[in-house]
C-alpha cells in the first residue's frame, strides 16, 4: 500500500497547509480561542474523510483547490466532534492523538467554544465563492454537511451513543448507530467529490454504497483495536466501551466474527466502485487499509 500510504502523507501535508490558512491567529484576546482550534485540527489524524473528498474530486475532474477547500471543511467537523467527545461531560478522555485532548491543554470551556467555532468555520469555507462558482453547489455542499453532522447524522448519533449503556442494543441498533456517528460524514466525504463535479445519480449512488460499507467496516476495525489494541501506538485510551457497559460489534459478534464481517464489507466496498475503473484504485486501497490498520 506505498501509493496510499504517500497519498495520505501528501494530503496530511496539504490539509495542514489549508487549515493554517484558513485558521489565523489574531493579535486580540480571541487568540486563545484560535490557538485551541489550532491545536485541535494541525500535525494530526489520518486525513481519511479530505482523502475520500480530494479522491472522489478527482474522478469527476474537479479542481484542486476546490477539493481542498471541501476536504479543509470535513476535517473541521470532525475535529469539532472530536473536541466535543473528549469532554468530561462525554466520554472524558485526556488523550487524543497522543497529546493531552483540548480541554487538558487549554480548558473546558476554550475547548467548548473552540468546538463551536470548528463546526462554523466549516460552513463559511463551503459558503464562500472560492470553493466554487456555482452557488447551486455551494448551497447543495452546505445542506449535504449540515444533514450530516445534525440531529439526523452525527450528532444524533452521538446521543444514542450516550444513551447506549441503558439501551437494548443488537447488531442492528449498534449498526444504526454507527452509520449516524460515523458513517454520515464518511458519506458526506464520498460524495462531496460527485457535488462539485455536478456527477449523474448512478455515480453518486455508487460512492453513497461505497461510504457505507466503508464507514461499517471503519467502526468494527475501530472496535477491534479498541480490545487489541496498544494504547501507545493509537494515541488514545482504550477499552472504555467495555467498562461503561456498551455494546459494540465486538462485544456482539466476538472477534472473529467482527473481523470476518469487516473483511466482507471492505471487499463488497470496493466492488461498489467498479464503474471507475481503475481510476478508483485508490479508494479500493482504502477500503482495506481502512481494516488493516493498527492505529
Amino acid at each position: 500500500m506505498t501509493s496510499l500510504n504517500n497519498c495520505l502523507s501528501a494530503i496530511g501535508v496539504a490539509m495542514n497547509e489549508e487549515l493554517t490558512r484558513l485558521l489565523p491567529i489574531a493579535s486580540g484576546p480571541e487568540s486563545r480561542l484560535q490557538e485551541a482550534m489550532r491545536y485541535s485540527t494541525l500535525d494530526g489524524g489520518k486525513r481519511l474523510r479530505p482523502f475520500f473528498v480530494l479522491q472522489t474530486a478527482q474522478l469527476f475532474n474537479v479542481a484542486e483547490q476546490s477539493a481542498l477547500r471541501v476536504a479543509a471543511a470535513i476535517e473541521l467537523v470532525h475535529c469539532y466532534s472530536l473536541v466535543h467527545d473528549d469532554l468530561p461531560a462525554m466520554d472524558d478522555d485526556d488523550l487524543r492523538r497522543g497529546r493531552p485532548t483540548c480541554h487538558k491543554a487549554f480548558d473546558e470551556a476554550t475547548a467548548i467554544l473552540a468546538g463551536d467555532a470548528l463546526l462554523t468555520k466549516a460552513f463559511e469555507v463551503l459558503a464562500a465563492p472560492p470553493t466554487h462558482s456555482d452557488p447551486r453547489v455551494r448551497a447543495d455542499l452546505v445542506l449535504a454537511l449540515a444533514e450530516a453532522a445534525g440531529d439526523h447524522g452525527m450528532v444524533g448519533g452521538q446521543m444514542v451513543d450516550l444513551r447506549a449503556a441503558e439501551l437494548e442494543m443488537d447488531v442492528a441498533a449498534v449498526t444504526r448507530l454507527q452509520n449516524l456517528k460515523t458513517g454520515c460524514l464518511f458519506n458526506f466525504s464520498c460524495e462531496a467529490g460527485a457535488i462539485l463535479g455536478k456527477a449523474p445519480a448512478k455515480l453518486r449512488q455508487a460512492l453513497r454504497a461505497y461510504a457505507h460499507d466503508v464507514g461499517l467496516a471503519f467502526q468494527i476495525a475501530d472496535d477491534i483495536l479498541d480490545v487489541e489494541g496498544d494504547p501507545d501506538q493509537v494515541g488514545k485510551g482504550l477499552r472504555k466501551d467495555a467498562e461503561a457497559g456498551k455494546a459494540t460489534f465486538v462485544s456482539l459478534l466476538g472477534i472473529e466474527r467482527a473481523r470476518s464481517q469487516a473483511d466482507m464489507l471492505w471487499r463488497q466496498a470496493a466492488g461498489h466502485l467498479d464503474v471507475f475503473d481503475e481510476k478508483a484504485d485508490l479508494l479500493r486501497e482504502a477500503a482495506r487499509f481502512i481494516v488493516e490498520r493498527k492505529l
